[in-house]
């Protein structure tokens, strides 16, 4: 019986470039993940270097395997628009090209929050809801994707709604929270605003929170009060990875 291909799942954030292959009928890594730190300047051709090696680590265990590259960015059809925690020089990038050239395998580029989004609705806290599912993911800034009956609508960056006369982010972050050292009530409060608005707005079926601050969800959640259900996402860390893997292999298909 031929080999399962593993896809290779590699997520890119501001201070680690951390992947994995991943098994995709049980939705977790299929090797132990690794982290190299992100370059201190993180232009597309440094950290280009660090997914290959990374790459290249899991590499003799499947050459044809796709690989997927969640960036902090807007990425659309494989050229990156914006830049979040990584070199401005991104801008403009057609990523895809880049780093299927360097690697010399069928690559995926996609926004971190989408691919952590995918990986939530196919494995996750999503899992066994129909409908629209909104993934927030609460951190230096909002994230966030957009999935109709598992379809994603990419590159929605909801954190950019206008709330108070600012981008949401700002006051809504988990970077806000700690930054203005505001109780998880005070927090709540900003929150339920936000959650509130894209509520209005789009009438999901179901809210998704992730982020680091998703692991203290309890103190929280429970102050929110909302139509839809409101639910911590279930893969932590390793969302991006997964999502990116399932991207990839998708789009092989």
């Amino acid at each position: 019986m031929a080999k399962e291909t593993r896809p290779i799942g590699i997520d890119v954030g501001g201070s680690g470039i951390k992947g994995a292959p991943v098994d995709l009928k049980k939705g977790e890594f299929a090797a132990e993940r690794l982290r190299i730190e992100t370059p201190k300047e993180s232009t597309p051709d440094a950290v280009v270097d660090v997914i290959a090696e990374i790459v290249d680590h899991f590499g003799d265990r499947d050459r044809k395997a796709p690989v997927g590259v969640a960036l902090p960015a807007v990425v659309t059809r494989g050229l990156v628009r914006t830049a979040a925690n990584i070199d401005r020089s991104w801008i403009g990038t057609d990523a895809v090209h880049l780093l299927t050239e360097r690697l010399g395998r069928q690559v995926v580029v996609l926004n971190d929050a989408d691919a952590a989004g995918i990986a939530e609705r196919e494995y996750g806290a999503g899992r066994d809801t129909s409908g629209l599912v909104i993934m927030t993911t609460l951190g230096t800034g909002i994230g966030t994707a957009i999935l109709n009956e598992g379809h994603l609508v990419p590159n929605s960056e909801l954190g950019h709604l206008r709330i108070d006369g600012e981008d949401a982010e700002k006051s809504t972050s988990s970077a806000a929270r700690e930054n203005e050292d505001l109780s998880w009530e005070e927090w709540a409060e900003r929150l339920q605003r936000y959650y509130a608005r894209l509520e209005d707005l789009l009438w999901p079926d179901l809210f998704i929170v992730g982020g680091g601050v998703a692991k203290h969800a309890d103190k929280f959640l429970p102050l929110l009060h909302l139509r839809a259900p409101i639910v911590a996402a279930r893969l932590g860390n390793s969302a991006g990875i997964i999502g990116a893997a399932l991207r990839a292999s998708r789009a092989q298909d």
